[in-house]
């Protein structure tokens, strides 16, 4: 048997298993067991099984993970939502579509202490879609703006995305998250301004002006003041060098139950549920390393990763080019997976394929830039049909909006993240501009 051949076996079993409805951390492991087993036999596979699972969670650099999913369930259950929601509203209600602006704003910086894009979804969503609702606005434009507004939890620091890809690239966490700051601020204002456009250019979505604009007050403006306050003493901290990112990750989840504690929202039984839901999550995500492990050092044996990267250097294709073929492979991957599950199988396979090209810059700045072009793609996955797991969330709690309203709600977003991802295509220096700056 051919080493493409038992690529093809190990992809397509893969396959199988996940349209049998198999969870995708299971195909994946199922598949990769296969593969190893039908090149090196059971023994060999039950000596890797019985190191790799150590030597993947042993390390102390994964721990950052559980910590930052911790503290975005604090924020989410310590009502921290409501006051950003509300701010927001304060200081966007007086233009029109305000309040969906005002939405991306809560998005934005709920994500920035959340790190995840469901839960940043989920958590707007269920403060802002009552109010657009009430002022107005049509379930196409609602829908599709909290769920390209959830991708923003990503793409802003702290995000779990970044956290896995320099996990598995070796990389600077702190200047993965440095880069992540630019091309986050200007996502949101694509989105905002995306906004701007639609309700003027299509009628109906959004009221021509708003009576009931929420005014300014002191209390909301110290609404916000926690928000900052975690931003500030954790990325502070991490950029100052007065700790780790692990550590940092570790101070924003104390800081984030102390102010939950403080607002008199934190119960024990929310208590519960966050770490409940935490060790849920990281057991999720976890699972989906020891697949992806599997499957990736079964492809690894058939030495196809290898050949790969020979085959499409010896093409002397642009290198821009290649990073074009490989964000379109992602696109089209996101039909069929979820972020964590794309990351964990191909960054292994893609990422010493781009580090062996000549982008005429530094390869520690290529991995980086690499990381956000993948984030880029990544959160375009999360809104894309056919599946766009965020849309499916945000619909779900909208109940009354069908699935396609919901899906042409995003697609003037899904313009705007094309026209960016196209921006740091030809211009690296964007994202990679703050690097300079970080430690």
């Amino acid at each position: 048997m051919t080493p493409i051949e038992l690529a093809g076996i190990i992809f397509g079993s893969m396959l199988v298993f996940m349209a049998i409805r198999l969870p995708i951390a299971i195909s994946m492991f199922l598949a990769g067991a296969t593969g190893y087993i039908l090149q090196a036999g059971w023994l060999p596979f039950a000596g890797f099984m019985n190191t790799q699972a150590f030597a993947r969670f042993a390390g102390y650099d994964l721990s950052v993970i559980p910590l930052f999913i911790l503290m975005g369930y604090f924020a989410t259950k310590g009502g921290i939502s409501k006051d950003l929601f509300s701010f927001a509203a304060a200081v966007m209600g007086r233009f029109r579509g305000g309040l969906a602006m005002a939405s991306l704003l809560a998005c934005a910086a709920f994500g920035a202490i959340s790190g995840s894009s469901v839960a940043t979804a989920a958590t707007i969503t269920g403060v802002a879609l009552p109010e657009m609702k009430r002022h107005g606005y049509s379930g196409r434009l609602a829908t599709g703006t909290l769920a390209a507004g959830g991708t923003l939890g990503i793409q802003l620091p702290p995000s779990v995305v970044l956290v896995i890809y320099a996990i598995l690239t070796e990389q600077n966490i702190s200047k993965l998250f440095a880069a992540a700051v630019v091309p986050g601020l200007i996502a949101l204002c694509g989105y905002m301004l995306a906004v701007a456009i639609y309700v003027r250019v299509v009628p109906g979505q959004a009221p021509e002006v708003d009576p009931h604009r929420e005014p300014m007050t002191l209390a909301k403006v110290i609404g916000v003041l926690p928000i900052i306050t975690i931003f500030s003493l954790v990325f502070g901290g991490i950029y100052g060098g007065f700790f780790t990112p692990t550590e940092g990750a570790a101070v924003g989840a104390a800081s984030t139950l102390l102010i939950a504690i403080f607002k008199r929202e934190m119960t024990v039984a929310k208590l519960m549920d966050c770490f409940l839901g935490t060790a849920a999550s990281a057991a999720m995500i976890f699972l989906i390393f020891i697949g992806a492990d599997t499957m990736n050092a079964a492809l690894a044996m058939t030495q196809v990763p290898n050949q790969l990267a020979g085959v499409v250097g010896s093409w002397g294709l642009p290198p821009l080019l290649v990073i074009t073929a490989i964000l379109l492979f992602y696109v089209a991957l996101g039909a069929v997976m979820d972020e964590m599950s794309m990351l964990l199988l191909t960054v292994p396979i893609f990422f010493p394929m781009v580090m062996g090209l000549d982008f005429g810059m530094p390869k520690d700045m290529v991995a980086i830039w690499f990381g956000i072009m993948v984030l880029m793609t990544v959160g375009f996955g999360l809104i894309a049909p056919p599946v766009g797991l965020n849309v499916y969330v945000v619909n779900g709690m909208a109940q009354t909006v069908p699935m396609a309203e919901s899906y042409k709600g995003v697609m003037p977003f899904l313009i705007s993240d094309v026209l960016r991802t196209m921006l740091f295509l030809f211009f690296p220096i964007i994202p990679l501009w703050l690097v300079q700056f970080a430690s």
